[in-house]
């Protein structure tokens, strides 16, 4: 008996409800249990062979909540459809009630805008059907697709769900399946496609109760920084992520997925299963997406793997040093200046396999053969503000006017650009580390945090505790400031540079081969083309104004207008932290020429 021909979990049929389980045990056994978890009746599965045990009963049926019991021992179903009670509760037999009633929209990639949200601070109610109201404000802005930060099943109420450990059920306190396939269906309806972040490289800490069952799910001979490797060697582990896979695609309704950490993904098999992955995502139709962050700056898992795209984060770090000089951590490995952000737009990122000054080894990979849509670009994500020791988002660093010019330099490029929630209104709140463990493995993580800010931050008090409720409560968006200055004049621009994407002769188009990015003085120069007709965008990194007069000149500009300005009251000259697009005419000879 093989992974494939046991559907583990529970599935309703005709005659019944067929539960089926995976465990390196003599017995397996199903316990029914009422809303008190008290067992009504215990029922024993048939051994199938290689581990799996099975059993089809009309004693069950949708609703019904039940526990597996190995050799004795009554675990949660780590193949859960839901857990209405959390990870260490009952699971519950699920029908999918919710029928889809508007098809996807089938739109390239390099036409897609994405905004990466957390469903329980995205809205003050935190749910599922609290995201589904507040859509179309986002197809208003011009976004064209959601991406949810991971959903599965994790511990406690709140999280940043990359501690997942039950991969097939939507974390209870945003709602349930039907309610998620229900938002999904209202995005459609909108045109919105939807993207789901997944975690396949480690299972959270608290409630990860497969190696129970089996201890053959991870590998003996490695860890990565977050625990146990998954052992993708192992046939059952395997299928688990590739069912996971179709599962959300095809039951939910998602239009596509963005793998999480996948550098951390320990792999020896003949296929990878990032490979295994792009080809289940690539054999639905309308073919769906595969995503990958991925720290190596790898090509090949485009060119080789069939990824359709990789979070280039070279980008975000060398603008961000660029605008505030930040050199801790990671970003000891950029240098600031304008020079370094053409030379990341020029490459697509900028390690393409010289040595790292961090780790002395050579880092990434030319990525020449990578069309602009393939290399998803941000100014912020949940990684880079949520990882500071505060929170805070670039705005709050940089100021406005430098937030707003690194925005309309992100929008200008034809890569496909990434928002984080509320960026496009220049959000108040923070962004913040939360968790709601045990109290036990949550003191650990408070230490743990507070020892990692220890010597980037003064005083340790000040960082926010992770399991405090007002933590969490705190990185809520406020959407009623919206409408405020200088929310306002931001979501203008955002509005603004996303309706020229879509809509101008040349913005509209995605080929890197009409790009080329130039520095001067600290002055930062993108220039786009379609033929004769051309765009530039400048931005000044630098310490003093750039005067614009001539300015069109010296870039060889014809019968220029100014189409967008990062702040609106510009003037004659571009100050420092400012950016200004303007359209023409003009050849290019002499420009490709130089660019590298």
């Amino acid at each position: 008996m093989t992974a494939d021909r046991l559907k583990l979990g529970a599935h309703v049929e005709s005659g019944g409800v067929r539960f089926a389980a995976f465990a390196q045990a003599a017995t397996c056994a199903v316990q029914l249990v009422d809303a008190t978890e008290q067992v009504q009746i215990t029922l024993e599965l048939a051994p199938r062979g290689d581990g799996y045990f099975e059993l089809l009963t009309s004693l069950a049926k949708p609703g019904s909540l039940y526990f597996f019991v190995v050799d004795g021992r009554r675990l949660p179903d780590p193949y859960a459809r839901y857990l209405p009670r959390g990870v260490h509760g009952p699971a519950q037999v699920v029908v999918h009630e919710y029928a889809f009633r508007h098809l996807p929209p089938v739109r390239p990639l390099s036409e897609q805008v994405v905004y990466e949200l957390h469903v329980g601070t995205f809205t003050e109610e935190g749910t599922f059907d609290a995201v589904r109201q507040r859509l179309p404000d986002l197809v208003e802005l011009g976004i064209t697709t959601i991406e949810l930060m991971p959903i599965a099943a994790f511990a406690g109420e709140h999280g940043w769900g990359y501690d997942g450990v039950a991969l097939f059920a939507p974390h209870a306190a945003y709602g349930t399946p039907d309610q998620l396939r229900e938002l999904i269906d209202a995005a459609h309806a909108l045109g919105l496609s939807v993207l789901l972040d997944v975690v396949y490289n480690h299972f959270g800490p608290s409630g990860n109760y497969l190696a129970a069952y089996s201890p053959s799910y991870f590998r003996s001979d490695s860890a990565n920084a977050w625990g146990q490797s998954p052992n993708f060697e192992d046939p059952v582990l395997r299928a688990l992520v590739l069912d996971n896979a179709r599962y959300w695609l095809r039951e939910l309704g998602f239009d596509g997925l963005r793998v999480d950490a996948s550098h951390a993904i320990i792999d020896d098999s003949p296929q990878h299963i990032l490979s295994e992955l792009a080809e289940v995502a690539h054999e639905l139709e309308p073919r769906q997406l595969l995503i990958a962050e991925d720290e190596r700056n790898l090509a090949t898992l485009v060119t080789d793997n069939g990824l359709d795209g990789l979070w280039a984060d070279d980008f975000h770090h060398q603008v961000r040093v660029t605008l505030v000089g930040e050199r801790a951590g990671y970003y000891a490995a950029f240098e600031p200046s304008a020079q370094g952000v053409a030379d990341v737009i020029n490459r697509g990122w900028l390690y393409t396999g010289q040595p790292s000054p961090l780790t002395g080894k050579p880092r990434g990979s030319p990525a020449d053969l990578l069309p602009a849509e393939a290399l998803v670009y941000c100014i912020q994500n949940h990684d880079q503000v949520g990882n500071r020791a505060l929170g805070d988002r670039l705005d709050a660093v940089a100021g406005h006017d430098a937030f707003r010019a690194a925005s309309l330099l992100l929008l200008f490029l034809p890569m496909t650009p990434l928002l984080f929630m509320g960026q496009e209104w220049a959000a108040s709140t923070p962004f913040l580390y939360f968790t709601d463990h045990d109290a036990e493995l949550g003191a650990l993580v408070t230490a743990g945090r507070r020892r990692e800010f220890a010597d980037f931050h003064g005083d340790i008090d000040d960082i926010p505790d992770p399991q405090a409720l007002t933590t969490f409560q705190r990185s809520k968006l406020v959407w009623a400031e919206r409408e405020s200055p200088p929310h306002r004049v931001t979501l203008e621009l955002y509005r603004s540079a996303l309706a020229l994407r879509r809509t101008d002769p040349v913005l509209s188009r995605s080929r890197r081969e009409h790009l080329l990015a130039q520095a001067s003085d600290g002055t930062l120069m993108v220039h786009r083309w379609c033929g004769n007709d051309r765009r530039v965008l400048v931005l000044n990194f630098g310490p003093e104004p750039v005067t614009l007069e001539g300015l069109a000149a010296r870039l060889r500009l014809r019968a220029s207008v100014a189409l967008l300005r990062s702040a609106p009251d510009l003037g004659s000259s571009l100050p420092p932290g400012s950016a200004i697009l303007l359209a023409g005419e003009g050849n290019l000879a002499g420009l490709v020429e130089a660019k590298p």
